[in-house]
């Protein structure tokens, strides 16, 4: 298969039911093509509307319908606090197929996640059952790969220690639950900075006082083969200036 390198790039075209959308309110798009695009979502804009919108007028949805300017599909979901790539389809065929791709797991999905501690091992999986999130009650298996790429140690007292330690780690999720990078990390007591459902309370002060006040978790990369030419896309999104003030940290650049 051709192989189709995409680069990290800004886009702007023209936001809901309001005035001309302003370029500020324009998602970057990191590909398009005349079937599906690949988007730059921002932390703290919600994907769609949902139960757990709670009152929120502004969704990544419908900005998009008009920076594009005709209907568009949303293939998979990020959290509202998570950014990076967003990947949706501008036709119910295209779409249908990437859901199908997504399903079998063909698509590799990687995202930059910090965490409290040194996990033990460099590489891991974490097999762990997980619900559907609220009113879903009904558990099912969840995987997620994790890699440890870089750790560091901050002068911060922490649980009788004179320091506190942290983890840069990429996590591949093998399976699509709700929330499932956040809560595996829970369950290995690696809780994710910035997370207010699921962290830990004070090392997310920690990096607050460091100027970092978002949950640091970011959609870095999606591969998949295209549904209609068998071109293989690689596109990754490129880190906001919080996610870079917290790479800064760490012993290695990326």
């Amino acid at each position: 298969m051709e192989s189709v390198p995409v680069r990290d790039n800004g886009g702007s075209l023209a936001k809901r039911c309001r005035p001309p959308m302003s370029d500020s309110s324009s998602l970057p798009v990191l590909y398009q093509d005349e079937a599906l695009a690949v988007v730059d979502k921002p932390a703290g804009l919600m994907a769609h509307d949902s139960a757990l919108a709670r009152g929120e007028t502004d969704f990544a949805a419908d900005r998009l319908r008009e920076q594009f300017g005709k209907p568009i599909f949303l293939v998979h979901r990020l959290d509202r606090a998570t950014s990076g790539c967003l990947l949706l389809a501008f036709d119910r065929e295209t779409a249908s197929a990437l859901g199908k791709t997504l399903m079998s797991g063909e698509v590799a999905k990687d995202y930059w996640a910090v965490c409290r501690g040194w996990p033990a091992e460099q590489r891991f999986v974490v097999d762990h059952p997980l619900d559907g999130g609220p009113g879903k009650p009904l558990k099912k298996p969840a995987q997620t790969a994790f890699e440890v790429l870089a750790t560091c140690e901050l002068p911060v007292p922490s649980a009788g220690f004179e320091t506190s330690r942290y983890a840069l780690l990429q996590a591949s999720p093998l399976t699509g639950r709700f929330r499932q990078i956040r809560r595996h990390l829970k369950h290995l007591s690696h809780h994710l900075i910035g997370d207010s459902s699921h962290g830990d309370g004070r090392h997310n002060r920690n990096f607050r006082m460091l100027g970092i006040h978002r949950m640091l978790l970011h959609a870095r990369r999606l591969a998949f083969v295209h549904p209609h030419t068998g071109a293989r896309l690689d596109v990754a999104a490129p880190v906001d200036a919080e996610f870079a003030r917290a790479l800064a940290l760490f012993d290695r650049p990326l």
